[in-house]
């Protein structure tokens, strides 16, 4: 390359830089026609492949419009055999309904003819009838003139000769009946109830009244006081409980009647003590969030109880009153376990007896559903239990159960008296219950006074914790057959007059004695 030596530097540098951009230039120039080759030859090969799936699609499509009209025709064909075959039925069948009908005609043709000759000798008996009932008269007159007794006072005479030889032999009678039917009976119930008990034992489940709930240091007690005591006195008053703050150390008790108040403050106090902050307005906080928590809870106890129970289709406000049973009591029992108890005794029973085992554990985990809401609405358990049931369109079955598993109604199925006896189970084996000394000395004096009532019985005594009384009658006014009576009597007035658990055995003892000193 040839230079000027006289051109400036700065012009050689410009030079420079011309030349290198028209290098820059037509190499890239070359580049882009190289891309443009390159995707012209992608485009095509992409073309020739649309092409070739839209062959293959079309293909695909034939195939599968000629595999249609292959299962279509044969469909068809099929239909046109059945509506084929349905006629020939048809045909059969209207060619029996001639026959059936020309037999029918000459049945009629023939009942014709023998009322014809029925009525005839109908008219002849009645005139036999007529001449017997006249030989009848006279012999009667007869026999009045020879015995000097009119008809009717014969007649009175031999009945009360037969009233007094009778009772002898019906009270015997009965008193042999009953002895085989109580054998009976008393062996098969025996064996039906303890087969139940033994396919089905729960633990016993028994709540107090009162909770206690431990304290980091005893300096909680006097943040939960407060200043002027307004802290326990919120507590108290948003929870409906009684906080007792004693000289337990690090504990303080609370109590109520209500197990559900009771959790709610439990819980309550727990958040609180926990959270530090304890004044009265973090109290109601904290309690309006454990009582939407609770509700929760109470939903899932429901769920719980009637998934182990195996029951479906409950209404979900029906799920929610039945976990409310969990915080229920009756005599220290958790009313919500004792309904899955008597459900399943219900399901045991009514299975060895054939009946719907699942109608029979609904009837069981509802009977007592009115004690989840006894002290929010007036009126016995019973009834409202049977509003509820109605209210949710119970079965009649259930509503029945729930009115008679205390004999207030008569049960009208037999999956209610089974509710009955899973019930009386359920509330009277050992330690289910437990019992106040006054209650329990107020029931065996009414057991008791039940026997003194009735006439001829001298003394009664109501033995082993009130599961027997023994009533000892007056011997020169009572017989053997009517100790048997009085035992009767004695057992139909307590069931109608006394509520109890189990069973009471009545033993009626007539004693004779007859004494002489030798001297």
């Amino acid at each position: 390359m040839i230079v000027n030596k006289g051109m400036p530097p700065v012009l050689l540098i410009i030079i420079g830089i011309v030349i290198g951009v028209v290098i820059y230039y037509i190499i890239n120039q070359i580049k882009l026609s190289k891309q443009k080759e390159e995707a012209q030859k992608l485009l095509e090969k992409t073309q020739k492949d649309i092409e070739k799936q839209k062959r293959e699609a079309a293909i695909e499509a034939k195939e599968e419009q000629h595999r249609l009209k292959i299962e279509l025709d044969k469909e068809i064909k099929e239909k046109k055999n059945e509506v084929k075959e349905m006629e020939n039925r048809l045909n059969q069948r209207e060619s029996n309904l001639d026959k059936r009908d020309e037999s029918l005609q000459k049945r009629e043709s023939t009942l014709d003819e023998l009322q014809m000759s029925l009525s005839d000798k109908q008219v002849k008996l009645q005139e036999e009838k007529s001449k017997m009932e006249d030989i009848k008269r006279e012999q009667l007159e007869k026999l009045e003139q020879i015995s000097g007794l009119s008809k009717q006072k014969a007649k009175d005479m031999i009945m009360e000769q037969v009233r007094e030889s009778m009772n002898q032999e019906i009270s015997e009678y009965i008193h042999e009946r009953e002895n085989e039917a109580k054998l009976e009976a008393d062996t098969a119930a025996q064996e039906l109830i303890v087969s139940s008990m033994q396919r089905y034992a729960a633990d016993i489940a028994s709540d107090q009244t009162v909770t206690v709930v431990d304290l980091p240091n005893d300096d909680m007690k006097g943040r939960l006081i407060g200043r002027e005591g307004r802290n326990i006195r919120t507590i108290e008053a948003v929870t409906g409980v009684d906080l007792i703050i004693d000289d337990t150390p690090e504990a303080v008790v609370l109590s109520s009647f209500d197990p559900l108040r009771r959790e709610i403050a439990r819980q309550t106090l727990e958040a609180l003590i926990k959270d530090g902050r304890i004044h009265p307005t973090r109290i109601e906080e904290i309690y309006d969030k454990i009582c939407k928590d609770m509700k929760q809870k109470t939903i899932e106890l429901g769920k719980e109880a009637t998934y182990r129970l195996g029951l479906s289709n409950v209404d979900v406000g029906l799920v929610e009153t039945i976990g409310k049973l969990h915080f229920r009591t009756s005599y220290g029992q958790n009313v919500l376990s004792h309904s899955i108890e008597v459900a399943e005794l219900c399901g045991v029973l009514a299975g060895e007896l054939g009946q719907d085992i699942n109608l029979a554990k609904r009837a069981g985990l509802l009977h007592d559903i009115g004690k989840a809401v006894d002290h929010e609405i007036e009126g016995s358990h019973v009834e409202i239990g049977v509003d509820i049931a109605k209210k949710y369109k119970e079965d009649d079955v259930v509503i029945n159960s729930i009115a008679s598993h205390h004999g207030d109604t008569s049960a009208t199925s037999i999956i209610a008296t089974l509710v009955q006896i899973a019930d009386t189970l359920s509330a009277s084996r050992p330690g289910a219950r437990s019992d106040s000394l006054e209650n329990y000395i107020n029931r065996l004096t009414q057991l008791e006074s039940v026997a003194t009532e009735i006439e001829g019985v001298e003394k009664s005594f109501a033995v082993q914790a009130g599961r027997e009384l023994r009533v000892i009658v007056k011997p020169d006014e009572v017989d053997d057959l009517g100790a048997h009576k009085i035992a009767r009597d004695v057992k139909e007035k307590i069931e109608k007059t006394m509520k109890y658990p189990g069973v009471i055995k009545v033993t009626v003892v007539r004693e004779t004695r007859a004494e002489e000193t030798a001297k």
